[in-house]
Formats: C-alpha cells, sequence, structure tokens
C-alpha cells in the first residue's frame, strides 16, 4: 500500500473545559490531523491505540477514507485540557486522564509512504529507539515536539527537556512545536532563534505555532502568516490542524506557500469545533482573502 502521509499517535478521549463548561471530544494528531488530510483528498493512515471499547470511535476515519491501523490497548489515552485564555491557545492546563501505552517496532506496517509524522500527545508512546527506527525505514519523517516534552507527572502534564534531543532529532525532516514548546527544548524565548537551534540539530524544517500564526523555518529562511479566524470556537487541535496541512501543502508546494496555506486551513478550522471539515477549494478562497503569498497563489493538492 502507498499513502501521502502516515499519521502515529494516540487516539485521545479528551476532557475540555472553556468557560468554565466542560465536554468530552476526540483528539490527539490522528484525529485532527488525518481528517484535515481527507478533507484535502489527501492518501491517508493512521496508525493508534486504543481500548478495544472505544474502537467506534474510529469509524469517523473509515467514513473519511482514512486507512486504520488500530492496536488494542488496556486504555484509551486522554487528557483534560482546561483554557483560561479567549485569545491565548497556549494557556491552558493538562492533566492525563489515561495512557494507552507505548507502540513497538511490530506496529508499523509494511507500506510506503511519502511522510510519516510521528504525532504523540504525551511523553511515553514513542521510545527514542523506535524513532530511529522509522527514520530508516522512511525518507522523509516529521516528529511533533510535544511527544517528546508534554511528560506525565502525577496529575499533572508538565513540559521538560528532552535529554536525547540532539539524537532523536539528527534524521527527522520536519519540526512541529509551538511557542511553549520550543522555548523548553531551546531555552530561547525568540521564535527564530529557536527554531535555528533547532535546525541546527537536524531538521531542515521546523513549523512553530503561536497565539498569532505560524513561522516556518526552512534551509535558513523565515516565512510567517498569521490565524484570521472570525471566532475561536474550534481551539483544540490548531498546532495538529496546522501540520497537516502544511505537510499537504509541502508534497507539492514551497515552505512559503505551504506556511501560508496552513494558516489558511487551520483559521478556518478555529472557527468550529471539531476536526476541519472544509474543502481545499475553501482554503484556496482564505488565502486570496486574507493572505499574499509572493507573486502565485498556492499549488493544487490532489484535488479530485
Amino acid at each position: 500500500m502507498r499513502f501521502d502521509i502516515i499519521i502515529l499517535g494516540h487516539f485521545a478521549k479528551d476532557k475540555l473545559i472553556i468557560r468554565g463548561v466542560e465536554k468530552e471530544a476526540s483528539g490527539g494528531a490522528v484525529y485532527y490531523g488525518a481528517l484535515a488530510l481527507s478533507k484535502l483528498n489527501i492518501r491517508t493512515a493512521i496508525i493508534t491505540m486504543l481500548a478495544k471499547a472505544d474502537y467506534s470511535y474510529l469509524e469517523v476515519f473509515e467514513k473519511n477514507g482514512v486507512k486504520i491501523f488500530a492496536y488494542e490497548a488496556e486504555a484509551t489515552s486522554g487528557i483534560k485540557n482546561t483554557y483560561f485564555s479567549e485569545n491565548n491557545l497556549n494557556e491552558r492546563t493538562c492533566e492525563p486522564i489515561a495512557f494507552a501505552g507505548q507502540f513497538s517496532e511490530k506496529q508499523i506496517p509494511d507500506v510506503e509512504t511519502k511522510v510519516f509524522h510521528i504525532g504523540p500527545i504525551m511523553a511515553g508512546e514513542v521510545s527514542l529507539q523506535l524513532i530511529d527506527i522509522i527514520t530508516a525505514k522512511f525518507d522523509k519523517v516529521s516528529l511533533d515536539l510535544q511527544g517528546v516534552l508534554r511528560v506525565r507527572r502525577g496529575k499533572d502534564l508538565i513540559f521538560v527537556d528532552w535529554p536525547e534531543k540532539e539524537q532523536g532529532l539528527r534524521r527527522i525532516h520536519t519540526i512541529k512545536a509551538d511557542s511553549v514548546e520550543s522555548e523548553v527544548i531551546t531555552g530561547e524565548k525568540d521564535l527564530v532563534k529557536a527554531a535555528r537551534i533547532i535546525s541546527d540539530w537536524g531538521p531542515r524544517e521546523v513549523l512553530i505555532t503561536h497565539k498569532d500564526g505560524v513561522m516556518v523555518y526552512a534551509d535558513g529562511d523565515v516565512f510567517e502568516a498569521p490565524f484570521t479566524p472570525q471566532s475561536l470556537d474550534g481551539r483544540t487541535g490548531r498546532g495538529d490542524t496546522c501540520m497537516a496541512t502544511y505537510l499537504a501543502s509541502r508534497l507539492t508546494a514551497s515552505p512559503e506557500k505551504s506556511c501560508a496555506f496552513a494558516a489558511a486551513a487551520t483559521s478556518l478550522k478555529l472557527e468550529k469545533e471539531g476536526h476541519f471539515d472544509r474543502t481545499h477549494r475553501d482554503v484556496l478562497e482564505k488565502l486570496k482573502e486574507d493572505y499574499v503569498v509572493g507573486r502565485s497563489s498556492v499549488l493544487p493538492l490532489n484535488e479530485n
């Protein structure tokens, strides 16, 4: 089997507390990322772990044409996210609810893909050894830093620097982080300086989201694009959507154009709860309205 993008990570049953109101929501890079990719007609697969009793949650992937490689776990991972700010999505507390366990080499299918995205929701899902195995098996591998920096400590999820970062990042092509994570791993508040440090450890491209938009550092060049949502009703899943749509656009377009494409797609997602459910054409219209990218438009994806 051949895919454009594979995403590995736990499916999550999260609890969201926004304006004091609690609700349950699906989560994880496999959820927000893969379903966004499916809406853009990207051939997508997920590798995930969850409790057998929760396999019904996977039906949404089947309905959207996403190939599922699911493995049974004792529990389904979940996080309670409490948001404190209307405008800054990084201002939140995260409390672990459950953890599905660590992925193993035998769970990596014998398939081909243009991009393999490692998207854990917390540390412990993916070992350094497995990262080495994946980067040896697939040509282009991306990694979400939250999956190595966000550590379970009792009832809390806290950010802790990754001692093995230089070894772990040496063969990663693209990194995704937010402004908090980039500072934790580099000690640098300035996003460009932080991205440059991360790139020096190996990654050619570094994507960092922040409260106002997204920045991409690619082969020494810096590109930025703002988020322009009309509301923040769909705040959860911002980073996963941004990274997935960036990787999708990069299948055919430059880092500069892909940065703008991801910002436009993420802006649309932020306006509505749940996963991104707009079309490729919707994103292109958003680009025309709110973004200027060099002298040409963003290249098309696999539009049917």
